[in-house]
């Protein structure tokens, strides 16, 4: 009897928060489970590529110059087609707006700190240029973290979206990073240790992020709006020219910007599938049908 009291109860709270009138649709929110472990994916998981560079060269020469415009268009279509599209939804257009323009801008100029601070000691007996690397690299990561803890906030489809679009552009990072810090002397095994060390950083501001955000603390609409700033600078700032370099100028059709507009599609179809089929409650609203609160719920109920 207790437990058909608890169904019962389950039951009407499951209506109550019910948006559809002719089926109910749970939303599935993320936990910090998930927070943790996409992070991992994020963070972790894209040292496939540094480590694939540390066993075979060539290849991972191969998986940077492919991943890399990929990993553009990934980012640009979870900005612009996810992220900032959630974030009006939480906040008004001139906050997200204005937020994303913020994010945009703390990036460049950390940015232009790391190579003012390279300039300013590049003298001394010490090579400042590891450190440099392994700086940039936790604050690029941690940045990471926040995007995706933000996303998770929204729902899991969009936290999933975002993930891959980090990684995407991450496994392409991490093979840089690994050849610089192999080029400046340090050992293999320091390199890698290193950069599981720096990739920790996104799981730890992931789980931060969610844990102020779950409390209400943080404003989402202009996380959001950061966070679409700061992958919009990755992908227009430094991952772009680099395939404008790295194109070839005679030929029209070069596979890097096709693998750019492919990145767009595939994050963009990942995106609408991900929505219509875990948010039900996106679709359009249909005729409203009455159904009495009774347990067990009648048919079509």
């Amino acid at each position: 009897m207790a437990s058909d009291s608890s169904m019962l109860q389950l039951y009407v709270k499951l209506r109550q928060n019910c948006k559809n009138n002719l089926t109910c649709y749970c939303i599935v929110m993320a936990t910090y489970f998930d927070v943790i472990f996409f992070s991992l994916v994020g963070g972790v998981f894209s040292l496939v590529g540094g480590v694939l560079l540390l066993s075979r060269k060539k290849s991972a020469e191969a998986l940077a110059k492919y991943a890399t415009p990929f990993a553009a268009g990934a980012l640009l279509a979870a900005v612009f087609l996810d992220l900032l599209k959630e974030g009006v939804e939480e906040a008004s257009v001139d906050t997200v707006m204005l937020s994303a323009l913020i994010g945009l801008l703390i990036f460049f100029f950390a940015e232009r700190f790391l190579h003012w601070f390279h300039h300013h000691h590049q003298h001394e007996n010490a090579d400042p240029a590891k450190n440099l690397i392994i700086i940039g690299d936790i604050v690029h990561n941690a940045l990471d973290g926040i995007a995706i803890a933000a996303a998770f906030l929204i729902s899991m489809p969009t936290g999933i979206v975002t993930t891959l679009a980090v990684a995407a552009h991450e496994i392409p990072q991490e093979i840089g990073d690994f050849g610089l810090l192999l080029s400046k002397g340090m050992s293999r095994l320091r390199v890698l240790a290193v950069n599981l060390f720096s990739a920790l950083a996104t799981t730890v501001a992931a789980v931060i992020t969610f844990r102020l955000g779950s409390e209400d603390t943080l404003p989402i609409g202009m996380l959001l709006g950061l966070s679409a700033g700061f992958l919009l600078y990755i992908a227009a700032s430094d991952i772009i020219p680099e395939i404008h370099e790295n194109s070839s100028k005679s030929k029209l059709l070069d596979p890097q910007p096709l693998l750019l507009l492919l990145g767009v599609i595939v994050v963009g179809v990942a995106i609408s599938l991900s929505h219509s089929f875990v948010e039900p409650s996106h679709a359009a609203p249909t005729e409203p049908k009455i159904c009495p609160m009774i347990y067990p719920p009648p048919p079509g109920c």
